[in-house]
């Protein structure tokens, strides 16, 4: 993988995410195409699309930054893996930190909190989500490192 430096180094437009997330997952450098998830203190939609293969994408949930619940723990995460996900970047928080540090894939979040979420199936994917000062689009190519996320047009990798 590129490193997050040398692509903002090339591609001076690079969309760059503030440094809001922390690293919990047991990857910290992970890259993939976008898919998205918008929820709010409710992960039935985030399961749903981990269940589906991952062929190395990343799922953006933007969980609306709540900090009331979780809305990914190890068995997300773990299901995420064996289904082939290279990351998750989460607007919100997860649980059983020790065991999701354990898991070999790349999660990104806000915090972590003891309470599990809702199951109401409330939400949307596949759209354009918005948050740490920029746009995830479904489609879009996601890279993280230890130094931050960047994000850049799904055109942009022929470039790379």
């Amino acid at each position: 993988m590129v490193a997050t430096a040398d692509l903002c180094d090339r591609f001076p437009d690079a969309r760059v995410a503030e440094p809001i997330l922390r690293d919990f997952g047991g990857s910290i450098t992970f890259s993939g195409s976008i898919a998205t998830v918008r929820v709010f203190e409710d992960n039935v939609l985030v399961r749903a699309a981990l269940e589906q293969p991952g062929n190395g994408q990343v799922l953006v949930i933007d969980g609306g930054g709540s900090l009331r619940c979780a809305l990914v723990g190890d068995q997300i995460a773990g299901l995420a893996h064996s289904n082939g996900w290279s990351g998750l970047v989460v607007h919100g928080c997860i649980r059983d930190s020790d065991a999701l540090a354990l898991v070999p894939i790349g999660v990104k979040a806000l915090e972590t909190h003891p309470r599990k979420s809702q199951k109401r199936g409330d939400g949307e994917r596949d759209v354009p989500v918005t948050f740490a000062g920029l746009t995830f689009g479904p489609g879009d190519v996601l890279f993280a490192d230890e130094d931050g996320l960047v994000v850049l047009d799904g055109a942009r990798i022929a470039d790379i």
